[in-house]
């Protein structure tokens, strides 16, 4: 027998909340505030229409469902399952943190203030709530498959993301490392800079894209579904023993950045998530291009 579906609802602590945890109370927290032009009136109505939109979503979720929370600090150590619907509810970026946890789940973003948000993940309000979550578990539902980025190191070691990998020193500090693309003749050039980035096109609005910005860039960006990526070298440092000529690029299917670490450490992140990086070290090799899964989002 089947399970029942899990609504596994997504959620992150509340800007009050977290000045309540630092200063202990409401009025230690508007005292704070006050001493810098601020009113926690705002930042207090913000928290309860979070925590409003909590509660519908919770309340739509279907009797014969199961049904999770789970806080963003602690996604690193849930266990999400085939049969999840995963509602996140909060920003774009708590989609993108999410999305490197799943195996293909449908996900549903609900916005929790609406004009404050891109709303570019969160797409939904809270009242659409129970009609998404029939619909992400209907065969006609609405699903656009985002494209994501994966490294994968030569000791098995895997990470994929939603907007952005970020290869290079933890203290984004000079970088040293072999680079190539497999597929191409040219050897692999040694090169010293400050992180590679590659990224996706649901990525192409953010970090991606300020780089792509700096470089007046002649490559097209690539769009959330395309199954295409764009990568660039930061900074990189011309001397006599590295080089400069291969700076940036795109990746497309069956295509892959080869990097061979030439520095004590060096981290590997996506989506801004430095907590939960892996870590090479010199001579290790990691690969990165189009992951093979995809972020399912509900449309």
């Amino acid at each position: 027998m089947s399970l029942a579906p899990r609504a596994v609802l997504v959620h992150r602590r509340t800007e009050y909340e977290e000045l309540l945890a630092r200063h202990g109370t409401h009025g230690q927290a508007a005292f704070f505030l006050a001493g810098r032009g601020r009113s926690v009136d705002e930042v207090l109505r913000r928290h309860e229409r979070t925590q409003q939109a909590l509660r519908d979503v919770s309340s739509a979720v279907p009797l014969t469902w199961r049904s999770s929370r789970v806080e963003r600090a602690d996604l690193d150590r849930f266990l999400f399952a085939p049969e999840d619907v995963v509602v996140v509810v909060g920003q774009d970026g708590l989609v993108a943190n999410t999305a490197k946890y799943l195996a293909g789940q449908p996900v549903v973003g609900i916005d929790t203030d609406p004009g404050r948000n891109p709303g570019v993940l969160v797409r939904h309000r809270r009242a659409d709530a129970a009609a998404l979550l029939r619909a992400a578990t209907t065969a006609g539902g609405r699903v656009e498959e985002l494209t994501m980025v994966e490294a994968v190191a030569d000791d098995t070691q895997r990470l994929v993301a939603l907007n952005e990998i970020y290869l290079g020193s933890a203290g984004h500090q000079t970088t040293r490392y072999r680079l190539g693309v497999e597929g191409e003749t040219a050897p692999d050039e040694a090169q010293a800079s400050s992180g590679v980035l590659v990224g996706t096109g649901t990525g192409a609005t953010g970090w991606l894209r300020s780089v792509w910005l700096e470089r007046a860039g002649t490559v097209p960006m690539p769009a959330p579904c395309d199954r295409r990526l764009l990568w660039f070298v930061r900074e990189a440092w011309p001397s006599p023993a590295t080089g400069t000529s291969r700076v940036g690029g795109e990746l497309g299917r069956g295509q892959a950045l080869r990097l061979t670490v030439e520095s004590d450490r060096v981290v590997v992140f996506g989506d801004g998530m430095e907590a939960d990086a892996l870590e090479l070290t010199w001579g290790q090799s990691v690969r990165l291009g189009i992951a093979d899964t995809s972020l399912r989002l509900v449309t």
